[in-house]
Parts: C-alpha cells; structure tokens; sequence
C-alpha cells in the first residue's frame, strides 16, 4: 500500500494558518516546553524568539517559534558553540 504525502492545497492552506496564527505566552510557553516566567525574561532579555506587542498584549506566532528552535539545535554538546 502506497501513502499518499502530498498535502492538497486546502489542507497546505490550513497548515500555514496554523503556523501563521497568534498565540499567547501560556501556549507559546507550553509549545516550547518551558515556564511563562522564562518566556518572559527571554523577552525583556532579546534571547527569546520574535513577538508581537500591541498594547499589553504579546503574542508569538508559531512560525517564528519553530524557526528560533531550530535555530538552536545541536549536533551534540562537543559541536555547540556559545557565540
């Protein structure tokens, strides 16, 4: 039996708007398996990914999220580099 992985251009559609939707700190916290007090000194420090501020609101994006992870990832702990 053969799967078929080719995403139809609703369900491609669907997954950006996913990826591109707001989410607030608790979820972005529980995205990135880490506390929303640590989310929040990552964003007074500049280490944390991007986010949006309109007002008091902050919001994260998903996208942006995936990409700071990735960003982050190791081979193993002789090739990390703490530049």
């Amino acid at each position: 039996m053969m799967l078929n992985t080719e995403m139809t251009p609703d369900a491609n559609a669907a997954a950006q708007d996913y990826l591109n939707g707001f989410i607030d700190e608790k979820t972005t916290a529980d995205f990135l398996c880490q506390s929303v007090r640590t989310i929040q000194k990552w964003r007074v420090t500049g280490y944390g990914p991007k986010f949006y501020k309109s007002g008091r609101s902050v919001r994260y994006r998903r996208s942006d999220l995936l990409e700071w992870a990735n960003s982050r990832r190791h081979g193993s702990t002789s090739s990390y580099s703490a530049a």
